[in-house]
């Protein structure tokens, strides 16, 4: 088996504002193996400033892995601990290898275009009017679950702007989650939680800074709003770990991205540990490329999770790679008459 990576860069079709800043590209990298005349790819879904493998060395353990591709999945898993993307990456170039096509990684209802995704979607930060602008676009296009990025301008105007979906659509019609990035001070969030708890939302992301386990803890006991943790489960290597964090934070629900947290096992010991304590979850994508965000749709499918996932970023590029994968009325769809445009000799 011959093994090799390659970079690749995706342009946004405009900067996408988040609460560290305003992104115009993303790195991103592919794993090619390569047996008996077979092809297979996987994507390393890093994301520079969050990713916990957002480190000096990425390439060269890119290199390793490759390097070392004969030691074969299981083995590579787990020396590949702290490098959780690449994790993902294996995973999904073996399975892409071993699959009858590189990207019908799981066949099932959903690959054969008969059963669909509930996916939210998702809006931006910006200006007041362009979120606005989003979230008129969303609710035009049949969303009936809405994703707010909060936090980077004033708070009084993203009240505003959850004031004016409420206005027109009650909570049976729009599911509204909001994700703060860490963004609210630990002292005035318990406050502007409950601000946001007037407007019926379903829940509120990861509203403090990881690794301030106490507060979380605190929020999650008194919250008035369903509180979600994602950033704070990134770094968390180990079984045990994963279940002492769930156990003293207590959360409601975690979010899951198969890049951050160990590619399909990592985030199979979360589930597992999730349903074992009562807490509910979901997956999202983490801005990779329609090949990757292409194997997570799949594997999310055979999770058979009724809640909408956060999968609809394939159409935040313009050099992404076209693909099935089409979003129509909230729901992402797998359509087969679609051919993805991607070749092995474009990287």
């Amino acid at each position: 088996m011959k093994a090799t990576y390659h970079k690749y860069l995706l342009d946004f079709k405009r900067p996408s504002g988040t609460s560290r800043g305003v992104l115009t590209q993303k790195e991103t990298w592919f794993i090619v193996l390569e047996k008996d005349g077979k092809k297979g790819i996987g994507e390393c879904g890093i994301l520079r400033g969050l990713s916990i493998d957002d480190r000096p060395d990425y390439e060269a353990k890119l290199k390793w892995t490759c390097d070392n591709i004969h030691l074969g999945i299981d083995h590579l898993w787990e020396t590949l601990i702290e490098f959780p993307s690449i994790q993902f990456g294996v995973e999904m170039a073996f399975q892409s290898l071993v699959s009858e096509t590189p990207f019908e990684l799981f066949p099932s209802e959903f690959t054969k275009g008969k059963k669909s995704i509930p996916i939210n979607g998702l809006v931006w930060m910006g200006d007041p009017s362009f979120m606005k602008e989003q979230i008129e676009e969303k609710l035009a296009q049949g969303f009936s679950c809405i994703k707010l990025k909060i936090g980077a301008i004033d708070f009084d105007k993203e009240l505003e702007l959850l004031a004016f979906i409420r206005a027109n659509f009650s909570p049976d019609q729009v599911e509204i989650r909001v994700d703060a990035n860490g963004a609210f001070d630990s002292n005035e969030a318990l406050n502007k939680i409950t601000q946001l708890s007037e407007f019926k939302l379903h829940s509120v992301e990861q509203p403090i800074q990881k690794n301030n386990t106490d507060r979380m803890a605190e929020l999650c006991k008194t919250t008035p709003l369903p509180i979600a943790l994602d950033e704070e489960l990134i770094g968390v290597f180990l079984f045990e770990e994963k279940e002492n964090l769930l156990l003293k934070i207590k959360p409601q629900y975690i979010i899951l991205k198969p890049s951050f947290v160990g590619g399909f096992k990592g985030t199979q010991e979360w589930i597992s540990l999730a349903e074992r304590h009562n807490i509910r979850w979901w997956i999202t994508s983490a801005l990779e490329s329609n090949i990757g965000l292409n194997a997570i749709a799949q594997w999310t499918f055979l999770q058979d999770n009724i809640m909408p996932q956060g999968l609809g970023t394939g159409a935040l590029y313009t050099n992404n790679f076209d693909s099935p994968l089409q979003v129509s009325q909230g729901q992402l769809w797998y359509d087969q008459t679609k051919k993805w445009s991607f070749d092995f000799k474009d990287l």
